[in-house]
């Protein structure tokens, strides 16, 4: 029987992030030798490699960095909350929002292809991949810049990662108000910052179900114009941020708030893990 402790087992999955049965497999392989055990995870799970490719990575974590007008904010998955709250899948998103900031990718493929550690970021989760036997992938990538770039993350569980993170790009104003607005964000979920970056079919299709629904619900005639007009507004109020009542104050909408500190914002960023 190989000579290796409980101890031994909890200090090698915390190591890999790899599953209970895979470590115990590769310890008693290895004659309980951490790394050599470490090495067989990492050889056999190279092999899965492709056979993980249609796996759902619905865990994971967000991870930000904002600082001198720029931020960057990553969304890195896996398969299971076990890995993502896991020392190495942090120290590996860790590595990959280090390489998005360096390089200042600002798409998934493009981060995907830049290079860490002499290999390219994909060539590193691959590895990961192989040692974890999970899927890892970067879904998704984005860059802001402005005067004042503030970051936001959000536990929606006390025990994982960030799920919720969120970027904000401001033109005036302080820092404070920034990160207010920021967590107004991750709170809210707005789609967009104007009304304008709506496609107009989606503006139409509204209009029409508002008008069907009214019509359904027998509303006079001649008030039919004025529901709809209130009902699409509702659509705006729920989906535009600079349009949303502002969570610490919801007599004011965001642009109001903004507008009393001497701010304005000129972009945002909202990602939340597996939506």
């Amino acid at each position: 029987m190989a000579n290796y402790t409980a101890a031994d087992i909890k200090a090698l999955r915390e190591a890999t992030g790899a599953g209970m049965m895979d470590v115990k497999k590769a310890l008693d392989e290895a004659d309980g030798d951490s790394l050599k055990a470490t090495e067989i995870l990492r050889v056999k799970g190279l092999k899965g490699v492709t056979k993980r490719e249609g796996r759902t990575t619905s865990n994971g974590l967000v991870a930000a960095q904002a600082a001198g007008g720029v931020g960057t904010l990553v969304e890195v998955l896996c398969e299971t909350d076990f890995v993502a709250k896991s020392p190495t899948f942090i120290e590996l998103a860790d590595k990959v929002l280090a390489t998005a900031v360096a390089t200042g990718a600002a798409d998934a493929n493009t981060l995907l292809a830049s290079e860490v550690d002499g290999q390219s970021v994909q060539e590193l989760l691959d590895s990961a991949n192989a040692t974890i036997g999970e899927k890892i992938e970067v879904k998704r990538v984005a860059r802001l810049e402005g005067s004042t770039v503030v970051s936001y993350l959000h536990k929606t569980s006390p025990d994982l990662p960030a799920q919720i993170g969120v970027l904000v790009a401001t033109e005036g104003g302080d820092d404070a108000v920034a990160r207010d607005v920021a967590m107004h964000v991750a709170a809210f979920s707005p789609t967009v910052l104007t009304r304008d970056e709506i496609e107009a079919s989606i503006v139409e299709n509204e209009r029409r179900v508002a008008e069907a629904t009214a019509r359904e619900e027998g509303k006079p005639e001649a008030a039919m114009p004025k529901i709809v007009e209130g009902r699409v507004n509702g659509f705006f109020k729920e989906n535009v941020l600079l349009e949303q009542a502002f969570a610490k104050d919801p007599k004011k909408t965001v642009a109001k708030v903004l507008e009393e500190a001497g701010a304005s914002a000129t972009s945002f960023a909202r990602f939340r893990v597996g939506s």
